[in-house]
């Protein structure tokens, strides 16, 4: 009887045994740990774009919006490498139970006050001259792009940067019966305001290229390398959440008819494009510092419109709170993948309060870091507060848009809204280089830099992004050598261009090259979209008193524009009215000035 009961125990203990190791066996292999840290950069700031990549795993986690993170992971230990764009790529063993601070350095420093330049030839120092001795109130003085030698200085950089304020400068001036002052002018946004000859990209491309060689109209002696890029267009019900808020200046200089009334018109324009899971808040400064809108679905039309409508200007509050107040909205419903952006509206008049000028650019440089990015739109503002929106907007790594009347408020908020807010690329710029046996020389057109930017840095471009469906022309005035002719029968390459850019929430650098054709195509057999960009900016040479272009060539530069615009297309055929009365307006200046 013991001997049984002693057995029966025995046996009871090696099942209870086995139970309890098989428990410690199978809660051991499930143990859940948790990795928790926060990734900031060198001056502590927060970086919520971050990327931590777990290596056991291979999946992708980001951190909030504070920068804090918290990974589920079933090792008391795990590695990861986290990523940020801007910043060097950090790899690390990290121990669960413990809070990680992870810090990440910046891949260069800039300063603060750093002013980037719109071109850059590498190693070449160009003669700066002094400031505009005229003492205008306009845009800083801009140094037109002189021709080098290519046997010595072979390369050029340019960045891309799609804003098309330009265009409405020339027609606010020129229906004024006045002249254009030349530092309004940009020519490469003239000729990017047309959207001319796009042709959607192949399926796997996020850019198509094209080249031609021609005749230059304005100097029969040279040539005319045309450069053109065409960014694809997103699938409007693909593409990724929208987190939109609009900053608008409600103080008292919007007070007019085509200033506050034409915003409200812009949004009600906007609001049409807004989709279910969009969302759109509204802040505005004025009287007081307000929220308008809270987050609200795009789908809520009836209450955003509402909210629009109650809107009024008055005051004179600074702006600096706001824009505050407007990140701490986007940072709150930041969506991660997704659009998040401000559009600031204004008539220019942007005052930092107490905050310093550096201060409101340092912000919106971290937060474009974090993906947060701003737009601005000059609202039937004057031309001399141009600068202050354009250095905000290449802050905050967004477009540059005017309007001062209901079709451009159409314009700019409903037709150019997927290229306004929904990029494809990121820091996209050109690297071009020719081939000095077939070029004595050459000059970019457009993109001239400011005389204060090269005071500054002479080593940095600015790099813009690039919406859907943008169509981007640049141009090259070339001066062949003896043998280029020769050359180019053989079907010798004149260069070589290659196209740098970044995807939005990428953080390594992609670039495409191509070849660039050195065959000299007859200019009359041209299609008509380039022979329309080439008046284009034969005009723009004009109105700005280029050093490179006959003063009394008026009369050729509109005619070529007559028999090269596309009859159809609004905007080119509203373009084609305002070259005749710029030519007419011209034309008596010059008189005038007995010329």
């Amino acid at each position: 009887m013991t001997d049984s009961v002693t057995c029966r125990n025995k046996f009871l203990l090696k099942q209870f045994l086995l139970i309890s190791f098989s428990c410690f066996i199978f809660s051991a292999s499930f143990s859940q740990y948790y990795l928790r840290g926060e990734v900031k950069d060198e001056n502590n700031n927060s970086l919520a774009n971050a990327k931590i990549l777990l290596h056991s795993t291979n999946y992708l986690y980001y951190p909030d919006t504070s920068g804090v993170f918290e990974i589920l992971i079933n090792n008391p230990f795990d590695t990861v490498t986290i990523s940020a764009d801007g910043f060097k790529p950090l790899s690390a063993a990290l121990e669960a139970g413990q809070y990680q601070y992870i810090v990440l350095n910046l891949l260069f420093t800039k300063s603060g006050n750093t002013k980037h330049c719109a071109s850059l030839t590498k190693n070449f120092q160009p003669s700066i001259p002094k400031a505009n001795p005229d003492g205008s109130k306009y845009l800083s003085s801009f140094m037109e792009n002189s021709f080098v030698e290519a046997s010595r200085f072979p390369e050029t950089n340019f960045g891309i940067n799609p804003d098309k304020i330009s265009y409405n400068n020339l027609q606010r001036y020129i229906d004024l019966d006045g002249t254009v002052p030349p530092d309004a002018l940009r020519v490469e946004e003239l000729l990017n305001y047309f959207n001319l000859d796009y042709k959607e990209p192949l399926l796997d491309s996020n850019f198509s290229f094209s080249s031609y060689l021609t005749q230059c109209p304005w100097n029969e002696k040279n040539q005319l390398l045309f450069l053109h890029a065409n960014a694809k267009k997103n699938d409007f019900d693909k593409i990724p959440p929208t987190n939109l808020v609009f900053l608008i200046d409600a103080s008292g200089s919007m007070d007019l008819p085509n200033r506050l009334p034409l915003v409200k018109s812009a949004l009600r324009f906007l609001v049409n494009n807004l989709r279910e899971k969009d969302t759109i808040s509204i802040v505005s400064y004025g009287k007081a510092n307000l929220l308008v809108l809270p987050p609200t679905p795009g789908s809520f039309k009836k209450q955003i419109l509402k909210a629009i409508e109650q809107i009024k200007a008055g005051g004179s509050q600074p702006g600096d709170v706001a824009i505050k107040n407007a990140y701490t909205l986007a940072e709150n419903q930041f969506i991660k993948e997704g659009n998040n952006r401000i559009v600031l509206l204004t008539d220019g008049d942007f005052e930092m309060g107490q905050s310093t000028k550096e201060e409101t650019e340092k912000m919106i440089m971290m937060h474009k870091r974090w993906g947060i990015y701003l737009s601005c739109i000059g609202v039937g503002m004057g031309n001399e507060k141009d600068q202050k929106l354009q250095v905000l907007s290449e802050r905050g790594n967004g477009n540059l848009a005017y309007v001062d009347d209901e079709k451009n408020a159409e314009k700019a908020l409903m037709r150019e809204f997927a290229q306004i807010v929904y990029t494809v690329a990121d820091n996209v710029w050109f690297n071009i280089q020719l081939d000095s046996s077939l070029v004595q020389s050459y000059r970019l057109v457009g993109f001239e830099n400011r005389v204060d930017a090269f005071r500054d840095t002479i080593n940095d471009i600015t790099a813009g992004d690039v919406g859907s469906g943008n169509s981007i022309m640049a141009m090259v005035e070339i001066t062949p050598t003896p043998d280029s002719v020769r050359r180019s029968l053989m079907g010798a390459s004149i260069g070589n261009i290659s196209l740098h850019y970044k995807l939005p929430e990428d953080t390594s650098s992609k670039f495409s090259s191509y070849e660039l054709t050195g065959k000299v195509s007859k200019f009359s057999s041209l299609p008509a979209p380039y022979r329309f960009a080439s008046s284009i900016a034969w005009c723009g040479g004009l109105m700005k008193n280029s050093s490179f272009i006959n003063p009394s060539s008026w009369s050729d530069a509109v005619s070529l524009a007559n028999n090269s615009y596309n009859s159809k297309d609004v905007l080119q055929k509203e373009f084609i009215a305002l070259l005749q009365k710029a030519k007419k307006i011209y034309a008596k200046e010059k008189k005038e000035g007995g010329n």
